[in-house]
């Protein structure tokens, strides 16, 4: 399958998927709806996903502001709520995806980012959401995710001034888990997705489930969901496999049953 917007390199047990919407990658209303075709026609083949931008300025722009040039209330509403099906698609995924960030992620761009499982960024990239600079306010998302990361004192901060955090403070806050030079990018994202490829995928899935579920749910329901996935991987080919490997001193054979 060819796309207009995007490139899509398959390896063994995982793709890249290259945001290629130049000068700066914006998430036009075109890119959004292919971004999602491209990631729903390879999640039955991998075990993980890397999601980066084609150049070196930008990993992802945000919106297309002249998109939002014209909008009112009720467009800005229609606008707003077709975009959290789209944030909501990449959060919930059902493989890991790796943000390879290449470039500054403001914006849309940021919670892009923040919807990943695990963030890999380059020294020179800004991070941040400036949305009010523009009279808005974050609406992918941010508002709500960014206290996932980081302090509620610091998320306002960061929204109620615009500041653009550095990769390194971004690091410092948990927002990305490594900082590399550039030409290291996707070599420590690739090393990170062949590690995730190598593991049994319903026992990925299954961590993937009962950790984005326990960030939206008391501590007693997010207990009760890690114990029923539990249960349920008692059962599967793949806990059989790998209690047996560990037992007989061999490496284990996932077969994702």
């Amino acid at each position: 399958m060819t796309f207009q917007f995007h490139r899509i390199e398959q390896k063994e047990g995982y793709a890249i998927v290259y945001v290629d919407h130049p000068p700066v990658n914006s998430l036009s209303d075109e890119v959004k709806a292919e971004l999602l075709t491209a990631l729903e026609s390879i999640k039955a083949k991998n075990k993980c996903v890397i999601l980066t931008g084609t150049g070196e300025k930008t990993f992802v722009a945000g919106a297309d502001i002249r998109e939002l040039a014209n909008l009112d209330e009720e467009s800005g509403r229609a606008r707003v709520f077709k975009s959290k099906e789209f944030f909501s698609y990449i959060d919930n995924y059902p493989i890991p995806i790796i943000a390879a960030i290449n470039g500054s992620a403001l914006g849309g761009g940021f919670e892009v980012v923040m919807c990943c499982d695990i963030s890999v960024a380059v020294k020179e990239v800004k991070i941040g959401l400036p949305e009010v600079n523009l009279g808005i306010i974050p609406g992918g998302g941010g508002t709500q995710r960014l206290t996932r990361y980081v302090s509620p004192g610091m998320a306002k901060l960061m929204i109620y001034t615009g500041k653009l955090l550095s990769a390194d403070e971004a690091y410092q806050l948990g927002i990305v888990q490594n900082v590399v030079e550039r030409e290291g990018l996707l070599t420590e994202a690739e090393a990170i997705a062949r590690q995730i490829a190598k593991k049994p995928p319903l026992a990925v899935q299954s961590s993937k489930i009962a950790i984005n579920k326990g960030l939206n749910a008391t501590l007693e329901d997010s207990l009760n969901t890690e114990a029923e996935l539990f249960a349920k991987l008692c059962g599967t080919k793949d806990k059989n496999e790998g209690v047996s490997a560990f037992l007989n001193k061999r490496k284990p054979v996932f077969s994702g049953e």
